[in-house]
């Protein structure tokens, strides 16, 4: 049984946790050291079956404590060439034998769990989502994103869990306090998903298959649990489909607390 939880999702540090059979994964580690521990507990996974630390990105509200967990847990950095570049200095020392270089839209094994990179635009040097599977299941992690491409589409067909950015309400951000310059960074094709994307794109995903979808990365300043769920489920209520927001499982990670245990 393929099994996931969100440590902590949101602008101050992202942390996501998997697990099938002996073998789990991070992907992301821009919390406290101290609180991805507590969280994987919290979580219920055991942190012994912890096998490596993938990342998306090289902002720091994705790598603070990944290199604390590699060094606590001696456990191996997956990160492709550019991101690498970019965060080598960001995370103190790590084993040369722990700092693994990945390329884009390759399938990788890890233990009993396989893991494909995929391209997404994001004003970093050159981040990714991931796609995860078990023997029979695939599950999908894409936040941090400019614009839906068709490779993302691509890569999350078929998922049966997709966490899914939903990172800014268009309203709040515009009346917020955010400096013009920044207010045209997060809604730009390099910047984030704002509610109404997420929602469009959800209603593909439902479309292909999509069981549970985890709205994640959310704005403090720009954005709210509750105006997130919403928008999602009335775009699902109002398309075209033999099929309606009660058909499937949306929830809202958490910025400060472990998300619930979703496992199939």
């Amino acid at each position: 049984m393929l099994k996931y939880c969100s440590i902590g999702s949101g602008s101050s540090g992202n942390c996501h946790v998997v697990s099938y059979k002996d073998t789990g994964i991070l992907i992301d580690a821009g919390l406290a050291g101290k609180r991805i521990t507590s969280g994987i507990e919290q979580a219920d996974f055991d942190i012994d079956k912890i096998q490596g630390i993938f990342i998306t990105h090289e902002h720091s509200d994705h790598i603070k404590g990944a290199g604390i967990m590699s060094r606590k847990l001696d456990i191996p950095i997956y990160a492709n060439f550019k991101t690498w570049c970019g965060m080598k200095d960001k995370i103190g020392n790590i084993k040369e034998e722990n700092m693994i270089v990945f390329d884009n839209d390759k399938t990788y094994e890890l233990g009993e769990l396989k893991i494909r990179p995929f391209s997404i635009p994001h004003d970093s040097e050159d981040a990714v989502g991931y796609n995860i599977y078990s023997d029979k299941e695939k599950m999908s992690i894409a936040t941090d994103i400019g614009y839906i491409t068709d490779n993302i589409r691509n890569n999350l067909k078929g998922s049966k869990l997709v966490v899914l950015e939903s990172n800014y309400d268009p309203n709040m951000l515009m009346m917020g306090s955010y400096t013009y310059a920044l207010k045209k960074r997060v809604m730009s094709d390099g910047g984030h998903l704002s509610n109404e994307e997420a929602a469009s794109f959800c209603t593909e995903l439902v479309e292909g298959g999509t069981e549970s979808i985890l709205l994640a990365h959310l704005s403090k300043e720009n954005n709210l649990p509750e105006l997130a769920y919403e928008t999602i489920r009335n775009e699902i209520n109002m398309a075209d489909g033999n099929y309606c927001a009660d058909d499937i499982s949306i929830q809202v990670a958490s910025r400060t607390e472990p998300s619930c245990h979703i496992e199939f």
